[in-house]
């Protein structure tokens, strides 16, 4: 299958709908921030996803079952891992969460990044 130049989606112009939400109560630690999620794109076999993600700050478990690509484009946030290590990840940070990955995320400023997941099956 051959597709055309309009298949190419452009976060900037990409009329995705909005899904805004709040975490399940048994994953908050702080806070109960309100997230947007802006799926601009599944894949067919939908496994792989990418689009925009916002939160207001709190902090919450993490346990990730997908391949995470984030590049942070406003605010601050914490990850901390089971150790209880911790990186901080700002503005124009790239980095990638593997699956398997289980702490903590806290959103110290009001958060929005891009993501690309990648979920093996």
């Amino acid at each position: 299958m051959t597709l055309s130049i309009n298949a190419i989606i452009r976060f900037a112009t990409a009329q995705t709908p909005v899904d805004t939400y709040q975490l399940p109560t048994e994953k908050l630690l702080a806070g109960n921030p309100t997230q947007r999620l802006e799926n601009h794109y599944s894949s067919p076999c939908d496994q792989f996803h990418s689009g925009i993600w916002q939160s207001e700050s709190g902090a919450w478990k993490i346990n990730y079952t997908e391949y995470e690509y984030c590049e942070i484009l406003e605010g601050m946030s914490v990850i901390t891992d089971l150790q209880g290590q911790s990186q901080t990840f700002t503005v124009g940070d790239r980095f990638i969460i593997p699956a398997g990955f289980q702490g903590t995320w806290e959103v110290v400023e009001p958060c929005r990044k891009v993501y690309v997941i990648f979920e093996q099956k």
